[in-house]
């Protein structure tokens, strides 16, 4: 049983699907960018970051998968599902996969601790954890906290960057919400959509847009951020003043002199981050 000082935050923007059958881990793995876990019980594991991608290397979905004993679970934000369980369903082919929509059955929420009884995992892999992910059947959540500013709070402190929240479909590469680096691409395992795009921007380091965080923040999502006079990208979802950004590293020359709506605002890397401002890119 859960205990009853357990707190979950429900994330009602999250759409949840199961995949399941003997084929369900490999449709996954050869379809999106990263490496999706394949055993365990599914209790307090890490789930595993993923992008689906267009074939030019765009995001169309991005999530988390976590194996439990039923099959893997991968959620996406409401905005994006309808075309994700489409796709998913055209590439499956004739593999021995059935893709559960449990939009209506069950819901996605967040704990700062690990949910016994309940399918859980932590938050992501990589060196940045906030939290844990945890699933439940509709009729099991009825006591979650309605709000997850909670949740938001943390994974912008974090510097994490959510589709739906922070950017658009069809907007962002992987390497713009730092995939390559929170172990959200593969780049060992074989081909998938959009891989050339992964690897050539990987070989040739042509990221050039990356995950800033920022504090002190009074507009609303969707500003631009300004470094000088020079537009560097535009804030993400905003909760008690702080906000992700995916901005141009090399247009961050004097982190000091970056505003929003008129306003400075204090700028920041993740702890994750690899990247500095300022870097220049193979691009411009």
């Amino acid at each position: 049983m859960r205990q009853a000082t357990m707190t979950i935050h429900l994330r009602a923007d999250r759409a949840l699907f199961r995949f399941s059958g003997p084929d369900a881990h490999k449709l996954l793995n050869d379809v999106v960018t990263g490496h999706i876990p394949s055993a365990g019980d599914g209790l307090g594991e890490a789930a595993a970051a993923w992008a689906l991608l267009s074939p030019q290397g765009k995001i169309l979905a991005e999530g988390l998968a976590g194996h439990a004993p039923d099959g893997i679970y991968v959620d996406v934000h409401q905005s994006v599902a309808d075309d994700f369980f489409k796709r998913m369903k055209m590439y499956r082919l004739r593999a021995q996969v059935v893709i559960d929509d449990l939009r209506e059955t069950h819901r996605v929420g967040f704990s700062q601790d690990a949910a016994p009884g309940l399918i859980h995992h932590s938050d992501r892999l990589g060196p940045q954890a906030i939290g844990f992910s945890v699933i439940a059947p509709v009729e099991a959540t009825a006591d979650w906290v309605q709000s997850d500013d909670v949740y938001h709070a943390a994974r912008i402190g974090a510097g994490i960057a959510h589709q739906g929240n922070d950017f658009p479909a069809n907007d962002a590469f992987a390497h713009d919400i730092g995939l390559d680096i929170l172990d959200g691409i593969d780049f060992a395992k074989g081909c998938y959509v959009g891989q050339e795009v992964v690897s050539r921007m990987k070989h040739r380091g042509t990221a050039r847009r990356r995950p800033v965080i920022l504090s002190g923040v009074t507009a609303s999502a969707g500003t631009p951020v300004l470094a000088g006079a020079r537009e560097a990208g535009t804030i993400g979802q905003v909760v008690d003043g702080m906000a992700v950004a995916i901005v141009r590293l090399d247009r961050i020359t004097d982190p000091s002199a970056v505003t929003v709506d008129g306003q400075p605002v204090a700028i920041a890397l993740p702890a994750w981050a690899s990247y500095a401002f300022g870097e220049a890119s193979a691009e411009d």
